[in-house]
């Protein structure tokens, strides 16, 4: 968005420090000043209120997450302790359980996402934890190929709302230039995931035997456990839209609103239960060709997000360890992946580029796989390429959402756009479900290909999106000169600016 140079600013409404530990929220504590005094003041001010609100929201949204990826990827660690055998799978049928997660977890999203403008998100969020952890638990005691089936496409039903659901609830609490390293830290719980996923199912296989139950059904079941204590915690432990939070004083609510309004104008409004429902922003992301562009990104992405957290143990497995080693040595690569996640997200909100960053990454992961298959017999090289390709993968997928959030404008349409992108990105789960077969054991050749041929497809599409976001932020530049300043814009002008969303002359993608 185009805001005013700091010169042609007269008096400015601000809030400082002192104001900012007023517990009545009194509007004495806006001031008055000269634009040479805001930055200082603000600068602190805001540090404090980002570090408030970030202690308030994250912590909760990083523990969902993590035990929502535990909760979809544990069946990778099961397989190695006899899960396959015990409900005599053959063939595909193991591929099929993890296919069928899916469909059910695309249909939910955008649902679940206009729920999310509709209702508290501590009330949604929490009931669709507690329903998918009770379907982890009912895993523990299936005995056959179709109960497995059934009890993994319900996990997804009610899984599917979370991931789109966290991301969109991210931009509702912070600049655009500030969501990527949120966003970062909760999915990088999805890398602690794997990594604690593997290091807690070779304790669990220690319990085989016990009450009657072997060690893949202890797995599930200790871990739905975990997710039903937090997903009852949540209802309490989340928190709401800034305009009802609790802790937030009501000068600080205002100053959270004001900091998204100068973000992106009269786009960013906050949602509530209560905020008037169009479906006209929904048709607009429903056309707009930038965000299919995105899902295909995205796709491509999840795509060896998926096959690593479904497959990993079973690579390291073949490298010719042991399963319990190979439990072990699947946390590493995900140690790794979860760093470089987060530092890369922080640098990209500095630097204000997302573009740059996924290509970088993009590269690092096809140099991994053809690690990988350049291997040959060596599993010391083998497991070289499987950390690479970890570290280039799983920080794509914060970078890529943030970049779609960041380039949509209006609460419900980029509710529906981060919905379009995540339904797009399980598309490659799907994908992710047979590119590694057991005919393909021990080096997955087929599989590895597969995987570098879709990053080399992310590639191509992130330059191009890239170049395009450049060259048309030049031209609106440009055809915006002479014109109203968006700090300037009238009533008809702001109801413009709501009917175009990120189409409106005052808005600018980030690259």
């Amino acid at each position: 968005m185009r805001r005013k140079p700091m010169d042609e600013i007269k008096q400015i409404p601000v809030i400082n420090e002192k104001a900012m530990n007023k517990e009545d929220g009194a509007e004495s504590g806006a001031e008055s000043i000269s634009a040479d005094q805001v930055q200082e003041l603000d600068a602190k001010a805001t540090k404090r209120l980002l570090r408030k609100i970030d202690i308030h929201v994250l912590p909760m949204m990083c523990l969902i997450c993590l035990l929502c990826f535990l909760d979809r990827s544990n069946i990778g660690n099961a397989r190695l302790d006899s899960l396959e055998s015990d409900l005599h799978l053959t063939g595909l049928q193991y591929n099929d359980c993890l296919a069928i997660l899916f469909p059910f977890y695309i249909a939910a999203e955008i649902p679940s996402n206009i729920m999310m403008k509709r209702i508290r998100p501590a009330t949604w969020l929490s009931l669709t934890m507690l329903l998918w952890s009770i379907c982890t638990i009912g895993q523990s005691f299936v005995a056959s190929y179709p109960s497995l089936l059934t009890t993994r496409a319900l996990l997804g039903l009610f899984e599917g709302g979370f991931f789109p659901g966290a991301n969109f609830y991210v931009t509702q609490w912070y600049r655009r230039d500030e969501c990527g390293l949120r966003m970062a830290v909760i999915f990088s719980c999805a890398t602690i995931a794997g990594a604690f996923g593997g290091v807690l199912a070779r304790g669990i296989a220690e319990m085989s035997g016990m009450g009657g139950l072997a060690a893949w059904s202890w797995i599930f079941l200790i871990e739905g456990l975990a997710s039903v204590v937090v997903a009852v915690g949540a209802f309490w432990g989340v928190c709401d839209y800034p305009a009802s939070a609790t802790f937030l004083t009501p000068l600080e609510r205002n100053a959270v609103q004001h900091r998204l309004a100068t973000d992106t104008g009269s786009l960013s409004s906050s949602p509530s239960s209560s905020s008037p429902f169009s479906t006209k922003p929904i048709l607009l992301a429903l056309r707009d060709w930038k965000i299919y562009i995105h899902m295909l990104i995205c796709m491509a992405g999840f795509c060896p997000v998926y096959s690593f957290s479904l497959f990993l143990p079973t690579i390291i497995r073949n490298m010719g360890y042991s399963a319990n080693t190979a439990q072990l040595m699947s946390a590493p690569p995900y140690v790794l992946a979860c760093a470089f996640t987060v530092g890369a997200s922080a640098l990209a909100d500095r630097c204000r580029r997302r573009g740059v960053f996924l290509l970088g990454f993009q590269g690092v992961a096809m140099t991994g796989f053809v690690v990988l298959l350049a291997a040959g017999g060596r599993p010391g090289v083998q497991y070289v390429g499987t950390v690479l390709a970890a570290i280039g993968i799983y920080p794509q997928i914060p970078l890529g959402l943030a970049w779609n959030s960041n380039n949509i404008g209006g609460s419900l349409k980029r509710a529906t756009g981060i919905a379009m992108q995540v339904m797009g990105g399980n598309c490659g789960g799907i994908v992710a479900s047979y590119v590694y077969l057991s005919r393909d054991e021990p080096r997955f050749v087929v599989g590895h290909s597969i995987l570098i041929g879709f990053i080399g497809m992310a590639f191509v599409l992130t330059l191009f999106m890239t170049t395009w976001c450049r060259r048309e932020n030049i031209r609106r530049d440009a055809a915006a000169e002479g014109e109203a300043m968006a700090n300037e814009l009238t009533a008809e002008q702001k109801e413009l600016e709501q009917e175009l969303a990120d189409d409106n002359p005052w808005f600018r993608y980030t690259i």
